[in-house]
């Protein structure tokens, strides 16, 4: 009599051993995901990006064994809304992110009756833990999640990224030039720099020096205890953000680098920069180590253009719209799964990254989710064609500009502009005059896309009465 209750259990063990075999068949063929985020890089501050005037060989080795991503685009010219919309998949107008801070502060170069543009130390304003994040999309995929460095997508114990999917987090919740040495002290009166180990300030006013060497100490020590598991790691880098500054043994690595190539003395910058090209030497190292490299995606970009490095040939620099703002240097690598040594001029950005993660993870987004971003593997993979029809420029949380295919539309105040990016990237030549049917086609595209943010703006998160993060 117990015959058929025997047969009914074994079978339920086959169905759930077979479930088990393939989920782990899976598992074994998904790819580790690393995105290595730097603040205010320009896009010719590589070497692989045409800067002669820094040394990057690591970052080289990895575009040579990768994709160099040229027409690579963040969502917002400035740091807070650039991390929201990477992180969500999302232009910062729909998540409420394009003016990120609660603050109100008079400045001469805030516009009148503006907020600061971004988040600031006991801000009430941050993202918003009910949007989906792409920490949380692996986590939903059984991946492993750490954050190493800045966060900077809201300070209040709610909004860190221990409450948008990350298991480990080490770093700084916003600048590091958020702290009472500001030059502009007097107007914010910042309180010091806090360092969070997960929730808990460990440190004040940390040590700039070392930033970059210890938050790729955390992030080398994540991969090797997550070796054997599916992880996201995100190490987002403070530098080279104002005040610049690199280790002691850096300094003297990169001197004699340069004084033995007959080269001089660097400045500062430089050696910022050449530390964190060291930081992505001892995070490839590791993968290699591990044995998980070749199934390892690595993405290197930095959240907006530079404030002291060079954007050339594009004009423009951090804060503004023009292409030197949100066209940035990046560069992925994924052995198994992307052919190397190549260029891809076709029209990408950040919020592409959470769908393609997605996508490439197994992980089902809910079905009334709506993002921006697009699943760009085939792009990546096999040259497809960029599946954006449009890419939208806005600051200050005003819509200034559109891209579509070689030609981008501007306006600012009022005076359009309308350049050729494939024969002009340094928008020097105004063609509205010669073509006025493409201007209103991209002014029409423009004014559609403010209405539907308008129409579908999701809320920030609001936290009363914040307190700047202590002891």
């Amino acid at each position: 009599m117990n015959q058929p209750t025997y047969f009914k259990k074994a079978v339920v063990w086959l169905v759930a051993l077979v479930g088990l075999l393939a989920w782990a068949e899976a598992r074994d063929g998904r790819p580790n995901f690393v995105i290595i985020f730097t603040d205010d890089q320009g896009y010719h501050d590589l070497s692989c990006f045409g800067g002669t005037h820094v040394y990057t060989p690591n970052i080289d080795q990895m575009a040579a064994e990768g994709v160099r991503l040229t027409s690579f685009y963040v969502a917002a010219p400035l740091c807070t809304p650039s991390r929201a919309a990477l992180m969500t998949g999302c232009y910062p107008a729909r998540i409420d992110m394009d003016v990120p801070s609660s603050l109100e502060i008079e400045m001469k170069h805030i516009p009148p009756g503006r907020k600061f543009p971004v988040c600031l130390a006991g801000d009430g304003k941050g993202l918003n833990p009910k949007d989906l994040t792409i920490t949380e999309v692996a986590q939903s995929a059984g991946y492993k999640t750490g954050m190493f460095g800045k966060w900077h997508l809201g300070d209040q114990p709610g909004l860190l990224p221990t409450r948008q999917g990350f298991e480990k987090y080490f770093g700084i919740p916003y600048s590091h030039d958020i702290h009472p040495q500001h030059p502009r002290q007097k107007y914010f009166n910042f309180p010091p720099l806090p360092l969070l180990e997960g929730e808990t300030v460990i440190e004040l006013d940390p040590d700039a020096d070392y930033l970059t060497r210890r938050i790729t100490e955390r992030a080398v020590d994540f991969i090797k205890r997550n070796q054997d598991e599916n992880f996201f790691l995100y190490v987002a880098h403070p530098l080279p953000h104002a005040p610049l500054a690199a280790s002691p043994q850096i300094k003297k690595k990169y001197a004699r680098h340069l004084e033995g190539n007959g080269i001089g003395k660097p400045g500062i910058f430089l050696s910022a920069i050449y530390e964190i090209d060291w930081s992505v030497g001892e995070i490839l190292k590791a993968l290699k180590e591990q044995g998980i490299d070749e199934n390892t995606i690595v993405l290197f970009s930095t959240d907006n253009g530079p404030s002291k490095g060079s954007a050339k040939p594009l004009s423009g620099k951090k804060g503004s719209t023009l292409e030197g703002g949100q066209r940035v240097p990046t560069v992925i690598r994924w052995p198994k799964g992307i052919p190397a040594g190549r260029i891809n001029n076709q029209l990408l950005t950040a919020m592409d990254v959470l769908p393609t993660f997605a996508k490439l993870s197994g992980a089902q987004l809910p079905e009334d989710l709506v993002i921006d971003g697009k699943d760009i593997m085939p792009t990546l993979a096999n040259d497809a064609e960029s599946p954006h029809e449009f890419f939208f420029y806005a600051h200050w949380g005003v819509q200034e500009g559109v891209r579509w295919k070689s030609w981008k539309l501007r306006i600012i105040e009022g005076k359009e502009a309308l350049y050729n990016l494939d024969e002009d990237i340094g928008e020097k030549k105004n063609l509205a005059a010669n073509h006025p049917e493409i201007v209103q086609h991209l002014k029409a595209a423009m004014q559609g896309f403010e209405e539907e943010m308008e129409a579908n703006r999701r809320p920030a998160a609001f936290v009363e009465n914040p307190v700047p993060l202590t002891k």
